[in-house]
């Protein structure tokens, strides 16, 4: 067997030691530096939660804010819905006797009065059957008259007065027929208007139901609305609503409540609400647009704020107020709008200074800086 090689001299056994030991060496130098590091590490972990403990402890500085403080307004719920207008009547005229055409009086645009003339139907055959029936009457009057006197002598039965009396109110029907037909050969307005359409010419020939033209009522007209299922109810407790008339400078017209449908358009399941509109003039016309400003309720002298002004999270919906300087969080329950205003049921008071801008910047009990105070108009 070999022996172990064993150094004589000291400095030799000074090198075979360490070669001996060097992994013992090692190892220990690596757990020196590992605590080394820790430590340091660990201090510095010290330090910085120190640092941000001193940050944490200083004021907050102040947010500029703008404020407004609130006072009692109205809230109108309302609607907006696009409609048209129609005339106030609408009619189709027709022919109530048969006959050419041999003038006609007016033409298409054409304002009419109630009984002004449109056009004439030839009247020659009419006239004749008015005359002939004239002269029945009046033989059947003479030959009643004359049997009466005879029934005073005794002379006539009373049947064969019956029978002349009879044929007196026969004829006189025949006559008071052929004046209402002779009186319908000249076409009239039946009610005072517009003619928006003409049908005929002179010369042509008639028929009775044959379209003459058609007339609209337009001194008084129609805004027609189209009023969804869940605002039925409201409108039925109103009596007057603000039409914008588009095509004429976008003019508002206070209109009344004339007819709600009671069953819904099947195509577009709006119910039909007509309003009244004067028309005096005469330039509110057919087919223009509107829009009805539809008020189904107001709130009156509660708290309204910016719609912008509330913050929402988590299903909660909260503002800021200020209070001496520090921004105060108020929980708070909304209603319904009108256009950039919601109502606060609950939450607000009169007098509270609502922050309206920086109200986003701060938290609960965050000091701020006012910089301005405006009205709820904006001033």
């Amino acid at each position: 067997m070999d022996q172990q090689f064993t150094p004589q001299t000291k400095r030799g056994k000074v090198v075979h030691f360490f070669l001996r030991n060097l992994p013992r060496f090692v190892l220990l130098g690596l757990i020196v530096f590992i605590i080394t590091l820790l430590i340091s590490i660990s201090q510095k972990q010290k330090a910085l939660i120190a640092e941000k403990m001193a940050v944490g402890t200083q004021k907050r500085p102040a947010v500029n804010v703008v404020v407004v403080p609130l006072a009692p307004v109205d809230i109108r719920d309302r609607i907006k819905l696009p409609g048209f207008i129609e005339p106030w009547q609408r009619l189709m005229i027709s022919a109530k006797v048969g006959g050419s055409v041999t003038t006609i009086v007016t033409k298409e645009g054409d304002t009419l009065k109630e009984g002004d003339v449109i056009a004439n139907i030839e009247m020659d055959d009419y006239k004749i059957a008015r005359d002939r029936a004239t002269a029945a009457y009046k033989l059947a009057v003479s030959d009643y008259q004359r049997d009466k006197k005879l029934f005073d002598r005794g002379a006539v039965s009373k049947a064969q007065l019956e029978a002349k009396k009879a044929s007196v109110d026969t004829s006189k029907a025949d006559m008071e027929n052929a004046k209402l037909m002779l009186s319908r050969c000249i076409i009239r307005a039946p009610f005072s208007g517009v003619i928006n359409k003409l049908h005929i010419e002179p010369g042509i020939y008639l028929s009775i139901g044959d379209p003459v033209g058609e007339l609209l009522q337009i001194d008084r007209v129609k805004a027609v609305l189209g009023i969804p299922e869940s605002d039925v109810a409201a409108v039925r407790k109103l009596s007057r609503v603000n039409v914008t008339i588009k095509a004429l400078d976008n003019r508002v017209e206070t209109a009344a409540i004339h007819f709600l449908s009671s069953a819904p358009d099947t195509r577009a399941a709006l119910y039909r609400l007509e309003l009244e509109i004067a028309n005096p003039k005469g330039d509110i016309l057919s087919g223009m647009f509107v829009s009805g400003d539809v008020v189904k309720r107001v709130a009156h002298q509660v708290i309204g704020v910016p719609f912008y002004s509330v913050i929402s999270r988590e299903d909660q919906q909260y503002v800021f107020v200020e209070e001496d300087g520090i921004a105060k969080k108020r929980q708070v329950k909304m209603g319904f709008m009108e256009k950039w205003l919601v109502q606060i049921t609950e939450g607000l008071s009169p007098g509270d200074r609502l922050i309206v801008e920086g109200h986003r910047d701060v938290e609960d009990d965050q000091e701020v800086k006012v910089v301005q105070v405006i009205d709820q108009t904006g001033k």
